[in-house]
């Protein structure tokens, strides 16, 4: 009964079976020959057969013949209702259960049988509740069930009280060449490992002696444990920070979008624990290689002074940022339900699932999915929840699709290894019966960055799940609906399953709403309303992206700030400073008078006209943050371009429009230069632009190479007003700016006005771009 110390190898087998028991010579009663499983039949009279409880699968405990089965057979091994056995786990370690009855698969025709579990000390995973006085070989008897194959029995077992394992086994156990070495154990207690709930301790003898007795025993664990709860009613408010409450007010226990409450902690800098570089061997005499956690440089943790968000512009744009995680998450109530009611049954079930959720960028799927996560946490932590293993894989932070093995598997085990050995663990752990593993849920973000050339990533965390003991769950987020029609195979979408969840865009009123939610509690009213109406309506008519929505509302809260600040700065330099040499000599130039009718008056400091107020956000904000957004780095280069490129542009692309063809001749687009500058009526272009009397030379409109004038010249210098000519200075040097910055393509020909011209790209990004200008307005952009 003593403890004794264990060996590396046994170390292994526990750390790949997680809490069954370990024992030699496991196959010693089944042999190693592979026989057929046969029903033992005993005649029953035709009322137990009606009395069956209708089930998905046939019940084979009574067959259609009348005929009772009563046990099954596998050579010279029998096993029968209400024996307890030993079921196969990683290597020589097994589970410990009894049968409670006997099962037939209908699609597969696989024998099965109905277990009631042991669970050892090694189970409890809740350290504070846990009872220290267990004994090295006992076990507990469980109100867990279920259903495994007959092939995965391999002995049978004793289950006996201590004081009688005592008188049978003075030295503390059976001998090591007896042949219940390793078979048999001790049961004082029942025990519900997920809540850590004991029964008071009984004689094991008193309570059970066969099958009869497995309804009793059943009644007595269960009235004497406690069960977990699914959520009937909301919890009470908790006082500490990240805690999830729902309102009091909350008439319905339906799930909804959680509350939260944050403090600050104090500022702590974080230490990184070391771990033993340990190595252990599988069965299989592989060895497993257990590498170091990555470690980060520690840096103290930055704790924000009031000050800092004194500012009404600070704390909106704060409050606007998308890493700032909001109380609550508003228009995503029935997402929030669809995935809570899902998530929830699959763990109560202990089932494994695949949920596939879909929608535009920014539409809340990861945050409405870490919401409903960290709700179900908290009813863990009530109670009211079994325990489950969280886990986030997203295909941007990945370098290699494979590295999600890794990650999974270091969530359940809590070591790293490689991603081809995290495989194999995972395949063995996943396909070996575990009837109390705690459940586990992946959330694959960016999913369509997790496809590899053979699609086994996602074939193996899609196949998983159907595994009858996995127990994984696994939360498919894409962006595209039709991701696995469109990407994946057949065998692979079909996996996925039926349960499907789309994140529609918000609409304009919910980007309102949203905006607002996020702008409560800011001081001074500095967003305007009509500015967030306009936001909303612009984003929803795009793309319902509520992270751009935000992003531009916060960008134009900068540019009020900036505003505001400019006006503060101005009325500070108004103010009257000391009077120094300096200052006299500044002031006395300020107050220079103007002569008017010879008398002089001091010239007004401040404008005259209506007041404007500064620092708040406007329509005219919100469009300024927009055209931000939306400005690419050619849209800024075209807006930059000077007045004589501009001009160069607009007649290229009159030019194409009216010929229909993709290039023109470069004499064709320098005549529609000086025609569009005749015409224009800007004065810029005829104060600045066109060409003197004899001014001008080369494509310009002066000369050409042979020194002698153009006909097209003089005919302009003849039709002349003012002494200008329908001619623009300078465009050979316009004309080779534009093409060395990409915007036009030039071919160059015999003579400089015989090449050919064509724009470099696109005509709508030219249109888009200069359509507004002010300073080429009515130069047919945007025609």
């Amino acid at each position: 009964m003593a403890g004794v110390d264990v060996p590396p190898a046994e170390k292994a087998r526990h750390y790949l079976t997680g809490g069954a028991v370990s024992r030699e010579d496991s196959d010693d009663e089944l042999g190693y020959e592979d026989h057929p499983w046969e029903w033992i039949y005993e005649d029953s009279d035709a009322e137990s057969a009606q009395n069956a409880t209708p089930r998905k699968r046939k019940a084979a405990t009574t067959t259609s013949q009348g005929r009772c089965i009563v046990g099954a057979r596998m050579g010279n091994f029998t096993c029968r209702l209400g024996d307890t056995v030993l079921l196969k786990a990683e290597g020589n370690a097994a589970w410990v259960g009894i049968i409670c009855e006997f099962l037939e698969e209908e699609e597969e025709d696989e024998k099965m049988a109905r277990f009631m579990w042991f669970s050892s000390e090694k189970e409890i995973r809740n350290k504070t509740k846990k009872r220290t006085d267990f004994l090295p070989n006992e076990l507990y008897i469980s109100p867990s069930f279920d259903e495994n194959p007959l092939t995965t029995i391999n002995g049978t077992a004793k289950v006996m009280s201590p004081e009688r394992f005592q008188k049978l086994y003075p030295n503390g156990q059976p001998k090591r060449g007896s042949k219940d070495y390793g078979k048999v154990f001790v049961c004082r207690r029942g025990c519900n490992t997920r809540t850590t709930t004991y029964t008071p301790e009984f004689i094991w003898e008193d309570v059970y002696s066969g099958a009869d007795d497995i309804p009793a025993l059943v009644e007595l664990v269960e009235s004497h444990t406690k069960a977990t709860r699914k959520r009937g009613r909301p919890r009470k408010q908790v006082e500490d920070g990240d805690d999830f409450v729902v309102a009091d007010d909350d008439e319905d226990a339906a799930p909804k979008t959680p509350r939260k409450r944050r403090k600050l902690n104090d500022p702590v800098t974080p230490t990184s624990g070391k771990k033993d570089n340990r190595k252990f061997l599988t069965p299989t005499h592989k060895r497993i290689v257990v590498k170091k956690p990555l470690e980060f440089t520690p840096l103290g943790t930055r704790i924000l002074s009031p000050s800092v968000f004194a500012s009404p512009f600070q704390v909106a744009r704060n409050q606007l940022h998308v890493s700032s995680v909001p109380a609550a998450l508003p228009c995503r109530e029935e997402e929030f339900s669809t995935v809570y009611s899902h998530l929830e049954a699959a763990i109560t079930d202990g089932s494994g699932s695949c949920i596939y959720i879909s929608g535009t960028p920014g539409t809340g799927k990861t945050a409405t999915v870490r919401e409903v996560v960290a709700q179900l946490h908290a009813a863990v932590q009530a109670e009211e929840l079994d325990d489950f293993i969280f886990v986030e894989i997203n295909g941007m932070k990945v370098t290699d699709p494979h590295q999600s093995y890794s990650l999974l598997w270091e969530a359940l085990r809590g070591d790293r290894v490689s991603p081809s050995h995290a495989l194999e663990l995972l395949e063995r752990e996943f396909s070996t019966p575990s009837p109390r593993r705690v459940p586990c849920v992946v959330l694959m973000d960016e999913l369509d960055q997790l496809v590899t050339k053979n699609q086994s990533v996602m074939y193996n965390f899609f196949n998983w799940p159907q595994l009858r003991h996995s127990r994984l769950i696994v939360l498919a987020v894409a962006n595209t609906m039709d991701l696995p029609e469109r990407t994946l195979s057949n065998k692979i979408s079909s996996r996925l399953g039926l349960t499907r969840i789309t994140f529609p865009g918000y609409t304009h009123d919910q980007l309102i709403q949203i905006i607002q939610s996020r702008l409560q509690g800011v001081p001074g009213h500095i967003v305007h309303p009509e500015a967030i109406q306009f936001a909303a309506r612009k984003v929803a008519a795009v793309s319902g992206d509520a992270r751009r929505a935000l992003d531009i509302c916060r960008r134009a809260v900068e540019i009020a700030e900036a505003e505001a600040s400019t006006v503060v700065d101005a009325d500070a330099e108004e103010t009257p400073d000391t009077p120094s040499r300096t200052h006299r000599g500044k002031a006395r130039g300020s107050r220079l008078a103007v002569q008017d009718e010879g008398k002089a008056t001091k010239s007004p400091t401040k404008k005259i006209g209506p007041p404007t107020k500064k620092g708040e956000v406007t329509y005219a904000t919100i469009r300024q943050a927009i055209n931000e957004a939306t400005s690419s780095p050619l849209h800024m280069a075209l807006c930059a371009l000077p007045l004589a490129h501009k001009v160069f542009l607009a007649a290229l692309l009159a030019r194409l429009r009216r010929t229909g063809i993709g290039e023109a001749v470069l004499g064709d687009v320098v005549d529609e230069v000086g025609k569009v500058a005749a015409m224009c009526g800007l004065v810029p272009v005829k104060e600045y632009l066109l060409v003197s009397e004899f001014g001008g030379h080369g494509i310009t409109g002066g000369r050409e190479k042979g020194g002698e004038r153009d006909e097209g010249v003089r005919k302009g210098l003849a039709k002349k007003e003012g002494g200008k000519v329908a001619r623009v200075r300078g465009l050979a040097n316009v004309v080779r700016e534009l093409a060395e910055a990409g915007i036009v393509g030039v071919e160059r020909g015999v003579g400089e006005r015989v090449g050919r011209v064509r724009l470099g790209v696109g005509d709508e990004e030219v249109r888009a771009a200069l359509g507004e200008d002010v300073e080429v307005r009515g130069l047919g952009f945007k025609g």
